[in-house]
């Protein structure tokens, strides 16, 4: 698997992970206020592999929260960190 195709998957990780933590209005709410983004900023930087990173570190942050997403996506908390991980040095 060439790096691009990875960032890519990462990437793609990421915005799921994303419409995961907005599916709750508590969590997103918490999601805003720890990461200290905006709705307008996460629109505008939905594509951004700082915001990406962003949002998988604040899932990463509150255990239960990465479980329940890995879960919800059908991957391993491993998998969440890497991309997070992979997006950082994007």
């Amino acid at each position: 698997m060439r790096a691009r195709d990875t960032n890519e998957d990462a990437a793609a990780l990421a915005l799921q992970a994303l419409v995961w933590a907005l599916g709750e209005p508590a969590r997103a709410e918490r999601l805003l206020a720890l990461t200290g983004l905006t709705p307008e900023g996460l629109r505008d930087g939905a594509d951004s592999p700082a915001v990406l990173a962003a949002v998988l570190s604040f899932l990463e942050s509150h255990e239960p929260d990465l479980i329940a997403c890995a879960d919800a996506l059908g991957v391993t908390p491993p998998t969440l960190v890497a991309a997070r991980a992979r997006l950082e040095d994007a």
